[in-house]
């Protein structure tokens, strides 16, 4: 459980991200719920603190440095501290095949997958250092693991997410901060029901790709985060957890 710890999730307005609001707050903890879209991050904040939950929101633009550091210190500034963090925005810029990508949208995925996280974790150490430790959770992809086609840059920079969270670990686990990653498989958010729509004959077609033969649910994400910052995992650190249904094993 996580009660009476304060806790940070960047893109928790929608989807996964505020999936894992809702359980950490259900698990005690204090949520600041950080997003570029207000109105959503707003909503959520009020969900949350309707189911008495201490919640509230910092709009935030995760890939500028300066944003991020306010955010930090707008959490400290609140709660005296920053105890766990979920680093969880990731936007993809395109997809297609590598030679009609411009340098310009690869760029962009970079930054706004990879680099953004790496500027999370500096400021969230940071703050962890200054109160004895903490526990960080990044969101990858299982586009990272074996490769996706005409998804390169968002596939690269995800894989880039797990050598960050393998490398950060050892650099912190002797002064108690532990750092790992959860890599979802297809997960049904509101973005991809919407896809659905346009798309029906699209969702049959990704449950074949587990072998459990369904999708994901946001909520499934979310425990496993949870469990990962808790102290239940107090031994964990420097792992890449797929919640996929057994999509990145599959043949």
């Amino acid at each position: 459980m996580l009660k009476d710890k304060v806790a940070l999730v960047t893109g928790g307005a929608a989807g996964i991200g505020r999936a894992i609001c809702q359980q950490l707050g259900a698990e005690g903890a204090s949520v600041a719920v950080v997003d570029f879209n207000r109105e959503a991050g707003e909503a959520c904040v009020s969900e949350l603190n309707r189911s008495g939950i201490e919640a509230f929101f910092i709009a935030c633009d995760v890939s500028n440095e300066e944003q991020v550091s306010a955010m930090v210190a707008a959490v400290v500034e609140r709660y005296g501290r920053l105890d766990i963090a979920c680093n969880n925005a990731a936007v993809s810029r395109g997809s297609g095949p590598i030679h009609q990508f411009t340098r310009e949208v690869f760029d962009q995925t970079l930054e706004l997958c990879l680099t953004n996280t790496w500027l999370c974790m500096k400021y969230e150490i940071e703050a962890m250092l200054a109160s004895g430790g903490g526990s960080i959770v990044n969101i990858s992809s299982n586009a990272s693991l074996r490769g996706q086609a005409f998804n390169t840059a968002y596939a690269t920079a995800k894989g880039g997410v797990n050598i960050l969270t393998k490398s950060a670990s050892t650099e912190y686990a002797s002064k108690g901060i532990r750092i790992n990653a959860v890599s979802p498989g297809v997960i049904r958010t509101p973005g991809l029901e919407k896809y659905f729509q346009e798309q029906p004959k699209m969702e049959e077609q990704l449950r074949k790709v587990a072998p459990m033969q369904r999708l994901g649910e946001p909520s499934e994400i979310a425990h496993a985060v949870a469990f990962l910052l808790s102290e239940r995992a107090s031994f964990i650190t420097g792992q890449l957890l797929s919640v996929d249904g057994g999509g990145a094993v599959r043949g």
